[in-house]
């Protein structure tokens, strides 16, 4: 049986003030993928794609976490944080129970590369107080593993007798994002973690998962059970992302996600009237 339970490809898009990405998950052939919520990867070398940025906007009921490939791009927002996320780091930000914020590239010309990905709250963690943190790319675990570097961008890794723990650490909804950099030839082996919702996409190159080829752009979702064996057959990258289901109904308008239509239009009433500022 394989490992591979279905497969997808991103779709053009355009959020903020008009940035140009592709949405992984969170388009029409692929719905949430509880816990994560929205999965973007904004790609490239020509600034008329980035340079507009994410403007001042809201946030509520979730996790926003920006990964940085190349370029650089930093975050402001209503509580007074300001930080700049560069290639290899990450910022982490639990909007919870509403914040205002703006992502803005720190650079005009060049390649932008990075991704966001959105994580659910159980409704309980849904109206607690927001927080914010940048880690930079110093701060990420990386280990070597027959020549496969896997960066622990948050959760944990273990792989014999190594062990590294991400940055990103949120006890309210355990889950794993690592970023595994392979020279073409090189092997790896990951255990199953029974996570329930597991997925891969290939963001370089080329890959075989099980004996089976995954080209760039595609995401595969995979079976929790058995272990994940890759094999580059070119100088490739690859995020791995693997969490427990929240369970819960979601309600999402634009930028806030709830478990109520009720709860979304209170989200609204309260960013009208300047209430959501966390």
């Amino acid at each position: 049986m394989s490992i591979i339970l279905s497969r997808h490809r991103g779709m053009p898009a355009q959020d903020g003030a008009g940035v140009k990405l592709t949405r992984v998950i969170n388009q029409p052939s692929l719905r949430y993928q509880d816990p994560f919520l929205m999965l973007d990867e904004f790609r490239s070398d020509n600034p008329n794609d980035y340079i507009a940025g994410f403007p001042p906007h809201p946030h509520r009921g979730f996790v926003t976490l920006t990964y940085m490939l190349a370029g650089r791009m930093e975050h402001k927002d209503s509580v007074g944080n300001t930080g700049l996320v560069e290639a290899g780091g990450a910022q982490w930000m639990k909007a919870a129970r509403g914040i205002i914020h703006a992502e803005m590239p720190k650079q005009e010309d060049g390649l932008m590369w990075g991704f966001q990905l959105w994580i659910n709250l159980p409704a309980k963690e849904k109206m607690s107080p927001a927080a914010w943190a940048d880690h930079p790319a110093d701060k990420i675990p990386e280990v070597d593993v027959q020549g496969v570097t896997v960066r622990v961008v948050a959760g944990e890794f273990k792989h014999g007798e190594q062990t590294a723990s991400g940055p990103i650490q949120q006890a309210e909804q355990q889950f794993q994002m690592l970023d595994l950099r392979c020279a073409a030839g090189t092997e790896i082996e990951l255990a199953a973690g029974q996570q329930q919702t597991r997925l891969a996409y290939v963001y370089q190159g080329s890959v075989m998962l099980n004996g089976e080829t995954v080209e760039r752009g595609e995401l595969v979702r995979l079976d929790k059970n058995g272990a994940l064996q890759l094999q580059a057959t070119s100088e490739a990258g690859m995020l791995v992302l693997a969490g427990q289901p929240i369970g819960e109904p979601v309600a999402q308008y634009g930028p806030f996600v709830m478990n109520s239509q009720q709860e979304i239009e209170q989200a609204i009433r309260d960013y009208q009237s300047g209430k959501l500022t966390a």
